[in-house]
């Protein structure tokens, strides 16, 4: 079904990915409503920095996926949802997990279950390709082995199970899209492009955690193409789909490349204890086989890894007063 002119949800809409494809389902015609976590401060997350017209065409709920009245609420009447919401940072996910396994396992069960209930048409969910773990072979199609090397990874795992199990149990219509790393203006500095890009601006060296991971980093304007090719698509019902770009870089290497779009590569890349994985738990290559991608939703990335940080680079620039570029967050 085409996204244009029906009603959609998007869990998770305040966040990074999910303000981006609430802006592009406007923008193709569709009715969007949002849940946002709710906080006293009436923050709507990444939603304040899309145009206030699109904005203001939003019907917006406040609340946690983790109440399944909200989400009951929120489902009433949709055609399409897309489940973005959940905890993703993977260092907090060492600290808080608890707090994993209930946002993004029982969100996720109340997602499907209200879904269900109410004949939604289409659910997107939302994995990662953290749960492939460090990769037994690469380019990572979608029937590698699921390995849960995080507590993160782990509830994603469990959340991708759910809903598998909804569609093979009740015939609900879900599909999922398994996104490679994503990165793009609007990202906070849990992940590591905004980190190398704020650090440039204003600090003397480049501090990280491992330098020699590899990640298969994708543009979010193609992630976002990708969700909606996957609601729009018949075939998909039933599917775990990847989406990236199918080539690789180290972390070491893309620091690099960033400073050098920056001018700025005379600025040394150091190795911060307190910022790296326990051993076992780093994930050392991660490189998408997205053959499925193409030739079930017609999907291939437009953006070079070079377009994409350039735009980064410039959206961050512009709002480095949001980043705390000496102090390490989980």
């Amino acid at each position: 079904m085409k996204v244009k002119g029906k009603r959609v949800l998007v869990t998770g809409a305040g966040g990074f990915i999910g303000s981006h494809l609430v802006e592009a389902l406007v923008e193709k015609g569709a009715g969007v409503k949002t849940i946002v976590r709710y906080n006293s401060r009436n923050d709507w997350g990444m939603l304040e920095n899309i145009p206030s017209g699109i904005r203001d065409s939003l019907e917006v709920t406040t609340g946690d996926i983790i109440d399944f009245a909200i989400v009951k609420k929120a489902v009433k009447d949709c055609d399409i949802v897309f489940h973005l919401a959940a905890l993703i940072g993977i260092p907090y996910s060492y600290v808080a997990p608890e707090s994993y396994v209930n946002t993004n396992i029982r969100g996720t069960l109340n997602v499907m279950q209200a879904s269900h209930e109410e004949g939604v048409g289409k659910i997107v969910h939302t994995s990662t390709s953290e749960v492939y773990g460090t990769a037994k072979y690469v380019p990572i199609d979608e029937n590698h082995p699921l390995q849960g090397q995080s507590p993160y990874s782990a509830s994603k795992i469990g959340a991708d199970m759910l809903a598998q199990s909804y569609f093979l149990s009740f015939n609900t219509p879900v599909a999922i899209i398994r996104p490679f790393n994503t990165f793009g203006p609007r990202q906070s500095a849990r992940a590591v492009i905004p980190t190398i890009i704020s650090q440039a601006l204003s600090a003397p060296e480049i501090n990280l955690g491992s330098l020699t991971p590899v990640r298969d980093l994708t543009y979010v304007k193609d992630t976002v193409n990708g969700f909606i090719k996957v609601a729009e698509s018949e075939k998909s019902v039933g599917e775990v789909i990847n989406v990236g770009n199918g080539k690789g870089i180290t972390i070491g290497e893309l620091a690099k490349k960033i400073l050098l779009l920056m001018d700025s590569s005379n600025i040394p890349i150091r190795q911060s204890g307190e910022r790296i994985r326990p051993d076992k738990s780093e994930v050392r290559q991660l490189i998408c086989n997205n053959i499925k991608a193409k030739e079930l939703l017609g999907w291939s990335p437009a953006y070079s890894l070079e377009e994409g940080l350039r735009e980064t680079i410039h959206w961050v620039e512009q709002n480095r007063e949001k980043f705390k570029s000496n102090t390490y967050n989980l």
